[in-house]
């Protein structure tokens, strides 16, 4: 087994999802004591145990198929709903309040703690015997976590990377991929100059995940704790440097801003227009299916940072959770054990060559990376890329328990940027808003 490429970093991603349950609030209603058949075993009829799942990852629907495929006694029936961002929260939320949510569905690390806090979740902690943890990477298990209960199983982490296109930086005479954010606005600049239609990269207004992602990097801490108040600190040095740097970019149109892989971001990769996407390891899969026609000349460079030196935030990561009133966790933990522990069921995601899923299982890591299919990249070790990444993430970053209030209101204010609206005034506001919510659930804030 590998070493973990951020097992140095133990305090690396504690935060929100290591505090104690009484800082989230009461923890969901969903208990562990269910009444499903055992993992490997029928339902009391002799039938097959079947579990509704809910999913957006690349690769879910290959990973449903070979489940099934090896697994005659536990059978998943798969609906594909939009990104968490793109409505997949509400839908999810929705059909909780509803009393018909699925048995299983995907939350990202840093929504998980608002699905606990809000009941929507179950304990699985009976689920997840101490040598299933030990598979994954402690921060991973740490980010899972909530006052010493076990709420999901994690599938992957995601430190930030950088994708290129090579011909159109060798057009613009950029010898090299930005090591440095000064780097980079340079670079904007030179791709301008080639090409008065070409733009670095894309701001995306309708998705925070980014922008947060390039806060942690800085060096920010949105929440914390002090005795028994959360610490909200969005308006933090680092924060206001992203968001100047971000508004300049914006400012004087280095970059493009629309909507997170909408159509219109697609065909400005397709046309060439866009030469660049900052994303995360499982960008490497999405980028490759958007834009097929553009294999061979894309290729992936760590993230610039502020001083040269490495440094890494997550976008977004991946986790399997279990509805509070679901009646099968033990089936639904057996899928997503399987889904996220087994050389199979990672082989399946990435084979299907939508997925660069980075595990958060270390040891399935060389298993992802001779699964995929690097000619898109010119044959590049794009693993090797992310490995370095995920060793530079920055420590102590924390997930709030109301990311839902924290994004809508970015997203909110982030879509006025054209009418005035700045990206500090969007934190502003998002601070405020967030504290609103804390307190409004009862939650102590310290002032």
């Amino acid at each position: 087994m590998p070493t973990s490429p951020t097992r140095p970093r133990r305090a690396l991603l504690l935060g929100a999802c290591a505090l104690s349950l009484t800082l989230i609030t009461a923890c969901g209603s969903g208990g562990s004591g269910t009444t499903a058949a055992a993992p490997g075993e029928q339902a009391a009829d002799g039938k097959p145990v079947s579990l509704t799942f809910w999913g957006w990852a690349k690769g879910t629907k290959d990973v449903v198929a070979a489940f099934n495929a090896s697994h005659p006694n536990v059978q998943i029936t798969f609906e594909e709903i939009p990104s968490g961002n793109a409505g997949g929260y509400a839908k999810i939320a929705n059909a909780v309040k509803a009393g018909n949510a699925p048995d299983v569905f995907n939350v990202e690390y840093p929504q998980l703690p608002d699905f606990v806090s809000q009941g929507a979740v179950q304990d699985i902690s009976k689920l997840v015997t101490a040598d299933l943890k030990a598979k994954y990477l402690p921060q991973a298990v740490e980010l899972t976590t909530l006052g010493g209960k076990n709420w999901a199983l994690p599938l992957d982490a995601a430190p930030q990377s950088f994708y290129y296109r090579k011909d159109l930086f060798d057009k613009a005479g950029i010898t090299a991929p930005p090591a440095t954010w000064d780097e980079f606005r340079t670079a904007a600049q030179k791709l301008k100059q080639a090409d008065p239609n070409t733009r670095i990269a894309t701001f995306f207004p309708d998705d925070p995940s980014t922008f947060e992602a390039l806060a942690w990097q800085a060096g920010a801490s949105w929440f914390g704790t002090k005795g028994d108040s959360w610490q909200v600190a969005l308006t933090s040095p680092q924060t206001a440097k992203v968001a100047d740097y971000w508004q300049g970019m914006i400012g004087e149109d280095l970059v493009r801003s629309m909507p997170s892989f909408s159509q219109q971001w697609t065909a400005s990769l397709q046309k060439g227009e866009t030469a660049g996407y900052l994303g995360a390891s499982w960008g490497g899969g999405v980028l490759k299916s958007s834009v097929p026609d553009g294999s061979g000349k894309w290729a992936v460079a760590p993230i610039p940072t502020w001083d040269g030196s490495p440094a890494s935030g997550m976008l977004g990561g991946t986790t399997f959770a279990v509805s509070k009133d679901s009646k099968k966790a033990k089936a639904a933990v057996e899928f997503a054990t399987w889904a996220t522990t087994t050389p199979e069921g990672i082989k399946a995601r990435i084979a299907s060559g939508t997925s660069s899923a980075y595990p958060a299982a270390p040891e399935l890591v060389p298993v992802a990376k001779a699964a995929f299919d690097t000619g898109f990249y010119g044959g590049q070790d794009i693993y090797a890329i992310y490995q370095d990444a995920a060793k530079s993430i920055k420590p102590n970053w924390s997930w709030g328990p109301a990311m839902g209030t924290t994004n809508t209101s970015l997203k909110d204010s982030f879509g006025k940027l054209t009418g005035g609206t700045t990206l500090g005034q969007a934190v502003d506001t998002a601070q405020k808003a967030t504290v609103a919510e804390l307190k409004n659930r009862g939650l102590k804030v310290a002032e």
